[in-house]
């Protein structure tokens, strides 16, 4: 069987990231088909980090050399490439969120589910061994049934400075904010665990800029049944991210600590799972088992990472918060 051709739209951070990740996987089953940016800077870039990637002039030229198209341009543009990679007979792999429009987003899903398309979110929890391992927990029965999910999120600046390049937007209030790019990936997991999400509550906080994205955040929702609070702000810590996503049981708690700790409460103190590492050390690792996952996409056959139903969800819940309606 020959190896996925993987194509990249947007050379951002999230675009590199991958197209590195992409770059190292195994050949026989995933090589890169190359990338394209509208922005010449970038290409120039992506040039000088990874000259060993194909450079496409256009969308459309890329789209025609790949096989499946991870889509990680800015999130008002991605349903765009999104159609036109369908349209191709290209799988689509997206970066979240899926859209900043729920509306097109639900025109969309229901587009590609009629189709029958080959499509996913890149939500990494999806692939995550921390993940993994709260299941097994919750499988195991080991906190009881649970009773509520507790989610705490904390920036000392936002954008975070590895993103400033990218602060244009993603400090903007059309298309960036924590609430999209971190928040939704906790919704999501709260939405894998559980099950849809009902908002029920939310505030939301603005600095005095009106151009500029949400600096704090509390909301409170229902996922399958499970009451759940979202807590979020900017200025909160010293670190660039500190976040906890908490379960709270009849007789215990877990929680998955920093994107990548798993810990278990034991005697009134937090214990990590064997094995857990730091984000920056099992990263890699995730995105291998997410590319792997992709591969399978793109053939048809079984995986499981996010559907277009779990990110049309969260999807709803973020701009439902961010509109300002309650």
């Amino acid at each position: 069987m020959a190896p996925v051709r993987l194509g990249v739209i947007g050379c951002g951070i999230m675009g590199e990231r991958l197209l590195r990740a992409a770059c190292a996987h195994d050949p026989a089953v995933l090589v890169v088909a190359g990338a394209w940016d509208p922005a010449e800077r970038a290409m120039r870039q992506l040039a000088a980090a990874l000259p060993q990637v194909p450079r496409h002039e256009t969308a459309a030229a890329l789209v025609a050399a790949s096989d499946c198209v991870y889509i990680a341009s800015p999130p008002a543009t991605h349903l765009v490439h999104a159609r036109a990679a369908f349209a191709a007979g290209r799988a689509v792999f997206c970066e979240k969120p899926l859209a900043v429009d729920w509306n097109d987003a639900a025109d969309f899903v229901r587009e590609a589910t009629k189709a029958s398309e080959r499509a996913a979110v890149n939500f990494p929890f999806a692939s995550s061994f921390a993940v993994d391992q709260l299941q097994r927990w919750l499988a195991e029965g080991v906190i009881g049934p649970v009773r509520r999910a507790d989610v705490t999120l904390g920036f000392a600046t936002w954008p975070r400075a590895w993103q400033s390049a990218a602060s244009s937007w993603l400090d903007g209030r059309i298309e960036g904010g924590f609430v999209r790019e971190v928040g939704s990936h906790f919704l999501f997991l709260a939405r894998r665990l559980f099950g849809p999400l009902e908002m029920d509550g939310w505030q939301v906080h603005y600095g005095p800029d009106p151009s500029l994205s949400e600096r704090a955040v509390e909301m409170t929702l229902v996922a399958g049944g499970i009451p759940m609070s979202v807590q979020g702000k900017v200025g909160f810590t010293e670190m660039a991210d500190c976040n906890e996503f908490r379960i709270v049981g009849a007789t215990g708690s877990i929680r998955l600590r920093d994107w990548s700790f798993a810990e278990r409460l034991v005697d009134g103190e937090w214990h990590q799972a064997a094995n857990a590492m730091p984000n920056e050390i099992v990263r890699p690792l995730v995105l291998r088992r997410q590319l792997d996952k992709v591969a399978a996409l793109s053939r048809g056959c079984p995986q499981d990472l996010a559907r277009l139903d779990e990110a049309l969800d969260v999807l709803n819940a973020v701009e439902l918060v961010l509109s300002g309606l309650c």
